[in-house]
């Protein structure tokens, strides 16, 4: 009687399948664990769920600035429309972060302060007879 058996593993250490037959059965995971984060790339939809757990949403996607030739915009802009809309009772109005630009049409005398204005912008405020004051203190009056 055989007390201590060899394991098959360690009998069959020069075979490529280790006693498993034909190699393509011992290829799924198994008790080999999970491969980390590998193939966890632009495709990876059957990682989704844990890579979303593990880092948020944040993952996938481009973050920050994705080209240098494409800014925003930095400057406050508005339009006459806008502030005949908004501003509909006030004959005096602060737009002092803002400049204005001139699509749109105004109808009645305002006093606007504003960082800067559009020529079509100052025209269409002439001819409503109203006042442009600019935020660097110069005081333009506009009369009809």
């Amino acid at each position: 009687m055989k007390l201590k058996k060899t394991k098959k593993s360690k009998r069959l250490r020069g075979t490529t399948t280790h006693g498993w037959g034909a190699r393509k059965k011992h290829k799924g995971s198994g008790h080999r664990g999970g491969f980390g984060m590998a193939g966890t790339g632009k495709r990876a939809d059957h990682k989704k769920t844990l890579i979303n757990k593990k880092y948020g949403n944040k993952y996938f996607g481009k973050q920050g600035i994705t080209s240098k030739s494409v800014k925003k915009k930095k400057n406050k802009v508005i339009n006459l429309r806008d502030v005949q809309e908004k501003f509909a009772g006030k004959k005096e109005i602060d737009l002092s972060g803002y400049k204005i630009l001139g699509d749109g049409e105004i109808k009645r005398a305002v006093v606007i302060k504003a960082k800067g204005f559009t020529k079509s912008a100052k025209e269409k405020i002439e001819k409503a007879g109203g006042e442009i004051i600019s935020s660097n203190n110069t005081k333009t009056i506009i009369k009809k």
